[in-house]
């Protein structure tokens, strides 16, 4: 039999996870002797765009990434999540075989996720245990793609897209939640404080906020929905 060594990149903050992850491969190469892994690990943003970087300069493979969506903004503020750090994987490394986790189970967080990045598994923390990982490594080695039943679910039902944000309004969340002042914000978003104004007033709307002059209301929803 021919051996095949994959290339692997685990981006998650949680030490633990990652060794679950790590678990579920040294299992799979202990059930296929023709298998094997190289496991790489990044716990932030910042670590993981230099792999990435890198393995793109010098035209190396990275096969499969598992992608922690709930990860901190990279030290810049350019990376606000695992979502942008996804977006730059299909750019950078297009080749690569992306496996998403996240806590987050809501219809709109998971369409954004699946209209952004287009993963090959797509998995919810509350579904995964061994198996579950280990059937999604295989379909998606398999060159099939594996999504866990919550998202499955998910996808089979009639879904509004009214909360498919874009990267400004997303920038705009994540700017507004670590009190970036108003006069501020045009020096960090391409749009003049008029344009702000509007995005905010929609932004509202979308999340069905209440309060037009406090925003804490509008922080709150979108943390609780995984935006932020």
């Amino acid at each position: 039999m021919k051996h095949k060594r994959y290339s692997v990149l685990i981006v998650d903050d949680h030490p633990m996870i990652t060794e679950v992850y790590k678990n579920v491969l040294h299992l799979i190469n202990s059930q296929n002797e023709g298998i094997s892994f190289d496991i790489n690990v990044a716990y932030n943003c910042d670590d993981a765009y230099i792999i990435l970087q890198n393995a793109s300069k010098f035209s190396k493979t990275i096969d499969l990434i598992f992608l922690d969506i709930s990860l901190p903004s990279s030290k810049d503020g350019k990376i606000l999540s695992g979502e942008d750090l996804g977006i730059k994987i299909n750019t950078l490394l297009p080749g690569s075989k992306i496996i998403i986790s996240t806590a987050y189970g809501s219809n709109y967080r998971i369409h954004s996720i699946l209209k952004s990045i287009n993963p090959d598994g797509f998995l919810i923390k509350s579904d995964i245990g061994h198996n579950e990982l280990e059937n999604a490594v295989k379909n998606v080695l398999n060159d099939s793609t594996y999504y866990s039943k919550t998202v499955s679910g998910q996808i089979r039902k009639e879904v509004s897209n009214n909360l498919l944000l874009d990267n400004i309004d997303r920038k705009l969340l994540y700017e507004l939640s670590i009190n970036t002042k108003m006069k501020d914000l045009p020096k960090v978003l391409p749009l003049s404080l008029a344009g702000i104004e509007k995005r905010k007033r929609n932004l509202k709307r979308t999340f069905d906020v209440k309060s037009v002059n406090n925003d804490k209301e509008l922080i709150t929803k979108a943390k609780e929905m995984g935006f932020i």
